[in-house]
C-alpha cells in the first residue's frame, strides 16, 4: 500500500494571535513595567478568578506551578505521591525534586486518565498526595478520587495543564483539589509562549504560595502595603512571568471561549469522521466521560498495535500530514525506574504508548486541512 502523494505539508499546531495582542504588547513596552506582577498580570489573575471561581497565580510555566505545589505540600525525602505514568515528566519531576517518590498507577482504558479503582493498592504509610492528570482536557473521575483523598487525609494536586475551559460536573478542572496547575505553553489551547498558573483552592495555602513565588520573600505583601519592607522568610524561587508575557496571555484569555469553540468544532469533525473506522475495529476514538465538559485540546486515535501505528504515521507523512505520538511512560523511563516505584501492572499505559497517535488540531484549522487529514486516513484504512 503506497502513501498518498501530496508535497504541501499542513501544520500540526499553529497558535492563534488575537487582534489585541500587538496593542497590549505596545502598551506594556511603553509602560516600562516589564517585570512580574504588573498590570497585565493583575488582569490575567482577575480573568482566571472569574472563570475558575478560584484564585490563581501566574507562573512562568506549568512546571513551575507543579514545583510550587510540591513545596506547598511540604513533600520531603521518602514521601510518596500517586500519579499516572502516562504524563509529562514535569508531573514527576516536581515530586522528585523534593526528594519524594512518584508512585505510578495504571490508567483507565477508556479516558486514559488515572484509574481510580487502583488507588487503594498504591497507598502506603508514606503516601502524602494524589496527582490526577486530566489527559487531553478530559476529566478524571474526581468524585471518587476526592472521596478517597478526604478519607485518607491526602492532598490533591491536579495536573490540569491541558484543561483551561474544560470542566467536570459544572466545575472547572483544576479546582477540585487543594491545588491545580495550568499550562499556557504554545502547544496548549490558550498560550503565552511559555507560561502557567497555580490554582490555590485552599485559602490557608495562599500566603505561603505568594512567598514561594517571590523567591521565598514577602515581596508581594510589601507591594500590597501590608509590610514596610520585605525579607527572606522561606525557600522559594522566581516563579513569576514577565508582564509582557501576561500581555500576550490576556489577549488570549479574552477570546478563550471563541478559541475553545473553534477547537471543539474541529474535534467533533474528526470524531464523526472516524466513527466507521472504529465500528470496523480499526481504531479507537477518544471517550468523553459522563459529566465532563471537554475543551478540544487533543484529538487522538488508538490503532490496533504499534506496527500499524507506525505504518499509519508513515502513510500520513507521505501525504504531507504531520502526526505525533505522545508520552514515553515514566515508569519505564531511566529516571522513572530510578526515582519512582510502580504500584500496579501498567498494561493500559504500555499499550497506549505503543498505539496512540495525535492528529493536527488548532483553533481555526482550515476545513480543507481537516478534509485532507480525514481523506488520507480513510485511504490508509481502506487497505486494512
Amino acid at each position: 500500500m503506497a502513501p498518498l502523494v501530496c508535497p504541501m505539508p499542513i501544520a500540526f499546531n499553529r497558535p492563534n494571535i488575537p487582534e489585541k495582542t500587538l496593542a497590549y504588547l505596545r502598551t506594556g513596552l511603553e509602560s516600562t513595567i516589564w517585570e512580574g506582577d504588573g498590570p497585565f498580570t493583575e488582569r490575567c489573575h482577575a480573568w482566571l478568578a472569574a472563570q475558575l471561581k478560584a484564585p490563581a497565580l501566574l507562573t512562568h510555566s506549568c512546571t513551575a506551578a507543579l514545583e510550587m505545589a510540591a513545596m506547598l505540600a511540604r513533600l520531603g525525602p521518602g514521601d510518596e505521591v500517586i500519579m499516572p505514568s502516562y504524563t509529562f515528566v514535569s508531573t514527576a519531576n516536581a515530586v522528585a525534586l523534593r526528594g519524594a517518590v512518584p508512585v505510578f498507577v495504571d490508567i483507565r482504558d477508556d479516558t486514559l486518565n488515572l484509574d481510580e479503582t487502583l488507588l487503594e493498592q498504591a497507598l502506603s504509610a508514606r503516601t502524602r498526595a494524589i496527582v490526577p492528570v486530566h489527559y487531553a482536557g478530559m476529566a478524571c473521575e474526581m468524585t471518587q478520587i476526592c472521596a478517597l483523598a478526604a478519607a485518607k487525609g491526602l492532598l490533591i494536586i491536579e495536573d490540569a495543564a491541558q484543561c483551561l475551559m474544560a470542566g467536570y460536573q459544572g466545575r472547572a478542572l483544576g479546582t477540585f483539589g487543594q491545588l491545580g496547575c495550568l499550562s499556557f505553553h504554545v502547544s496548549k489551547n490558550v498560550v503565552s509562549g511559555e507560561g502557567g498558573a497555580l490554582i490555590v483552592n485552599d485559602s490557608m495555602l495562599m500566603e505561603r504560595a505568594q512567598i514561594l513565588r517571590e523567591k521565598g520573600t514577602n515581596r508581594t505583601a510589601y507591594f500590597q502595603r501590608k509590610v514596610n519592607k520585605y525579607e527572606w522568610l522561606d525557600v522559594g524561587s522566581s516563579y513569576l512571568p514577565g508582564d509582557l508575557t501576561a500581555a500576550v496571555l490576556l489577549a488570549q484569555l479574552e477570546v478563550a471561549s471563541e478559541l475553545t469553540r473553534s477547537r471543539l468544532a474541529a474535534w467533533r469533525c474528526y470524531y464523526a469522521a472516524f466513527a466507521e473506522a472504529e465500528a470496523r475495529g480499526l481504531v479507537r476514538r477518544p471517550v468523553v466521560p459522563d459529566g465532563a465538559t471537554p475543551n478540544g485540546h487533543i484529538f487522538f486515535l488508538r490503532l490496533r498495535d504499534g506496527d500499524e501505528m507506525r505504518r499509519y504515521r508513515a502513510w500520513m507523512a507521505g501525504a504531507g500530514i504531520p502526526t505525533h505520538t505522545h508520552y514515553v511512560p515514566l515508569h519505564s523511563s531511566p529516571a522513572g525506574r530510578k526515582l519512582g516505584r510502580t504500584a500496579t501492572a501498567m498494561t493500559v499505559t504500555d499499550r497506549t504508548a505503543e498505539c496512540l497517535v495525535r492528529l493536527p488540531l488548532y483553533a481555526d484549522i482550515p476545513a480543507e486541512d481537516l478534509e485532507r487529514v480525514i481523506a488520507a486516513s480513510m485511504g490508509f484504512f481502506a487497505g486494512s
